[in-house]
Formats: structure tokens, C-alpha cells, sequence
């Protein structure tokens, strides 16, 4: 029998996951930060240049740069050096040419670093280490997905006081942690009016069911590695990626999975791009969200506000073809 999503009740008992591991709370603030000259990346090769983030359409403006008016922010969502949240217009500074294509075209484009990346990481392991140390081994904090989650709902209080957003019109996208970042922050917060996730989406628990967990494993795989001499294991199994899962995103695969976060983002416009033959994110396991979201926007009468494309051929990569196609889903419903 089809369960059905109280998309209220999920997205208060999110929100109690998310406190759960709070440090103290403390009052939004703000303070004023510098561009960043040399951006620390923790990939082996540190990207030089990208044809997809120089493919977003842009304004053909005289003169565009000396225009463009830039801020660098620091926002305090939480005590704590993670709690000092990096805001501009893998890490931020990798987005620039997506930012500044949307600011040609009226957009004000915003980017942040997640936790443990960028100007919140001090080495090339930054993220792995919380990973294992403050998220499995302690249990302190949700450094994969959640605990950015919680920086984007602070981002959004942010926004919706500013004079220059209208509090209606916010989207949010995202690629890879990026994109699982946009389907949980919209689906957590509804004052994201409309969300893009780009080569995200997933379902934890089918993927552990149907013993096609391996390429999202490998993803963060010293913290598996961990688990298992923790737990005696020999190799990586499912029912040692089932407690990673549960100890450093509790609910992942189970009542925050896609079946049930994917539907509580309608009827909000929602477009998922995923690669057709993308390991991490299985399309058969995005089905059944899949159906459950056509069915909910559906009965809302706005079948039109959700879409999912799979682009044929193409792995775990984010594409010319899906930059144009968020581009295009923002300037339909935010415009």
C-alpha cells in the first residue's frame, strides 16, 4: 500500500533531526567578508575551468563586469567555527561564471561553502575527518547533507529580510552534495519556492535493498572503511552502509529518503536532473519518488511544476544540457 507524505509533520520532525545536533543556537547575524584569492579545494586535481559553468545563458551587456556589484558574507548560523556560514555571489569560488551568468540576466545569485568545504575546511582532509571523527565516531554532527541543510534555512531567514528579495521568488540548485543539498533544503523549507537538483537525487534505502549502494559509498569511502574495522567486518556490506547511514544522517534511508522528501516539495516547482546511467544516483531508485511526486502534483492540479530528466549516456556529471534546462525552469517560475 502507497504511504502517504503529511509533508508538515515530515518537515517538523526533519527540523527536530537537524536541532538535535545543534552547538548552542545564537541570533543571526552578520559580518562582512573579503573575496577569497586562493580557494582551498579537496579534490586530487583541483578544477582549472569548466565549459558546463561557462555555458549558462547570460545578458549580453556593454561593459557587464564593471557593473556587477559583488558581497562576500559571513553568516553565523550556530556557535562554533562551522557556525560561521561563507556567503558570496565545490567550493563557492567554483561557481563564479553560474553566478554571474544569472546576475546578467537580473538574477541576485548566491553561493555558499557546505560545511567542511571551501573557507570552513583548514586541509585537503577537512571533510573527511569530520566525517569520521565528529559524525561517526562521536555522533556530534551531520557534516554529509544535514548540517548544510541547516545553513540554508538560516540562509533563507537571511534572504527574506533583505529589501532587494522578494521572499517569494528564491530558488535553490545544486550539484551532486549540491544537489542533495537543494532537494532536502527545499523540502525542508518552503520559503525555497523552487528547487533544481542537479545529479542528487537518490533512493538511500533502495539502493541498499537492490545491493547498488557502491558508487555513493565510494564517494565518502574512508568513513565506510572506518565503520567496518569498527563494527568487525572483514569488507563493506550493506548492513555496514545501513549504520553509516543511520549515525551520520539518521532518516536517510529511511523517512527522509527521496519517496518521502521528494513529494513534501510539492507543489512547489520541482525539476530533478540526473544522468541516465549515473552509479551514485540509480535511476530505477528514483521511480518511485518519481511516481509519488506525479501523483501529489498531480492532485494539486500542477502537473506541470514537476519533472524529471534523465539524460541519456550521461554518468555522474553535470552537463551543458542541464545548466541551460535549470536556467530555463528558473526563468519560468521566478520570473
Amino acid at each position: 500500500m502507497e504511504e502517504i507524505v503529511d509533508a508538515e509533520n515530515l518537515r517538523s520532525h526533519f527540523l527536530q533531526v537537524l536541532r538535535s545536533r545543534r552547538s548552542s543556537e545564537v541570533p543571526l547575524s552578520v559580518e562582512l567578508a573579503k573575496p577569497v584569492a586562493n580557494p582551498l579545494y579537496q579534490e586530487a586535481s583541483p578544477p582549472k575551468f569548466s565549459e558546463v559553468m561557462e555555458s549558462c545563458p547570460k545578458a549580453n551587456i556593454v561593459g557587464f563586469k564593471d557593473l556587477l556589484k559583488e558581497e562576500n558574507l559571513y553568516l553565523i548560523t550556530e556557535a562554533g567555527d562551522q557556525g560561521r556560514l561563507p556567503v558570496t555571489n565545490k567550493c563557492k569560488e567554483w561557481l563564479r561564471p553560474l553566478l554571474e551568468a544569472y546576475a546578467s540576466r537580473g538574477y541576485i545569485a548566491i553561493a555558499i561553502d557546505s560545511r567542511y568545504h571551501g573557507e570552513r575546511a583548514s586541509s585537503k582532509t577537512t571533510y573527511r575527518d569530520a566525517l569520521i571523527s565528529f559524525s561517526w565516531k562521536n555522533g556530534d554532527t551531520m557534516p554529509f547533507i544535514f548540517d548544510t541543510v541547516w545553513d540554508l534555512i538560516k540562509l533563507a531567514d537571511y534572504l527574506t529580510q533583505r529589501e532587494d528579495i522578494d521572499p517569494a521568488r528564491i530558488g535553490i540548485t545544486g550539484e551532486s552534495l549540491g544537489g542533495m543539498h537543494a532537494w532536502f533544503g527545499a523540502a525542508a523549507d518552503t520559503r525555497y519556492a523552487v528547487a533544481v537538483p542537479i545529479i542528487g537525487v537518490q533512493g538511500f534505502r533502495w539502493a541498499i535493498e537492490n545491493d547498488m549502494w557502491q558508487a555513493r559509498v565510494d564517494s565518502i569511502k574512508p568513513v565506510f572503511e572506518e565503520a567496518r574495522i569498527d563494527l568487525g567486518k572483514s569488507v563493506i556490506d550493506k548492513e555496514v552502509v545501513e549504520k553509516v547511514w543511520d549515525k551520520i544522517a539518521p532518516g536517510l534511508a529511511s523517512d527522509f529518503d527521496a519517496p518521502y522528501t521528494i513529494p513534501a516539495i510539492a507543489p512547489r516547482p520541482l525539476l530533478i536532473l540526473n544522468g541516465a546511467e549515473d552509479p551514485r544516483c540509480p535511476l530505477a531508485g528514483v521511480k518511485i519518488p518519481e511516481e509519488r511526486a506525479c501523483k501529489v502534483y498531480g492532485e494539486a492540479h500542477f502537473s506541470d511544476k514537476f519533472k524529471l530528466i534523465a539524460q541519456p549516456g550521461i554518468g555522474h556529471e553535470m552537463t551543458t544540457l542541464m545548466v541551460k534546462e535549470a536556467s530555463d525552469w528558473f526563468d519560468r517560475f521566478l520570473n
